[in-house]
């Protein structure tokens, strides 16, 4: 089979990392990006001495638009025939009410969920209507679906998230481009311990008394949804494990 190349955003731990391992393994070389250089390089050197693709990684700060813009635009010519790209990099901090929020947590997580995908969606759909083909697959959340207290600011940047698919979706079409929106519920990641700033013994009751969705599972669901023939687009998809009903409703042992 030919290989197709995948460019994963936020690639150094969990639905990205896991996303790496099992496309890897299916007939992708990969462009993997992150913050935390040890990490992509500790992630580089396990694909590379288990499977034979080949992979470039990117070691930049998806918040800012020029680090990302000079970051993708350095890859050579026939890295940039991108057939799927993977809108991962994301984050929560913090669970406080609007008026006692930290407004740097704002900033943290307007500028990654929103801006981010959003720098990096302009340059790489270029290169797929170049093309006339690709697959762009956005990860929100059930939290762009319904708003929960405390966490206002982070529903808002994943509802943003699902606008913005819905209208890629729309512009892209002329060009035969895919858009995926997928929506996890509760992923048993580093998520928790990042919203509250290391806080392991905290971040461990998020996913106490029942079974959390794990990176695996979700990276499955990606590679279903990336693998659906060329007439055939999961526009949007949500993810949730057997034991929640809603953001809130989490049935606990």
């Amino acid at each position: 089979m030919n290989q197709k190349i995948a460019l994963i955003t936020g690639a150094t731990a969990g639905i990205g990392y896991e996303t790496a391992l099992l496309l890897a393994q299916n007939n992708y070389d990969l462009i993997l990006t992150g913050r935390r250089k040890d990490r992509l390089d500790a992630l580089e050197n396990k694909l590379k001495s288990s499977f034979t693709c080949k992979i470039i990684t990117l070691n930049f700060d998806i918040r800012i638009k020029t680090e990302t813009e000079d970051a993708l635009n350095s890859l050579p010519d026939e890295w940039k025939a991108i057939d799927l790209l993977l809108n991962n990099a994301g984050l929560a901090a913090g669970l406080a009410p609007i008026n006692s929020a930290d407004v740097d947590d704002w900033e943290r997580m307007i500028d990654t969920n929103v801006k981010g995908l959003l720098y990096t969606s302009r340059i790489v759909s270029t290169w797929m209507i170049e093309r006339q083909k690709g697959h762009i697959i956005n990860i929100s959340s059930i939290a762009g679906r319904e708003s929960y207290p405390n966490g206002s600011v982070y529903c808002g940047t994943k509802h943003a998230v699902e606008a913005i698919s819905r209208a890629m979706r729309i512009e892209l079409l002329p060009y035969g481009i895919k858009v995926t929106t997928l929506s996890p519920g509760a992923v048993e990641t580093e998520f928790s311990v990042v919203r509250f700033r290391g806080d392991q013994e905290r971040a461990d009751q998020v996913y106490k008394g029942f079974k959390p969705l794990s990176p695996k599972d979700v990276a499955e669901t990606i590679l279903f949804i990336s693998s659906r023939p060329p007439h055939v687009n999961i526009d949007d998809l949500l993810i949730l494990p057997t034991s929640q009903g809603s953001a809130r409703d989490i049935f606990r042992k």
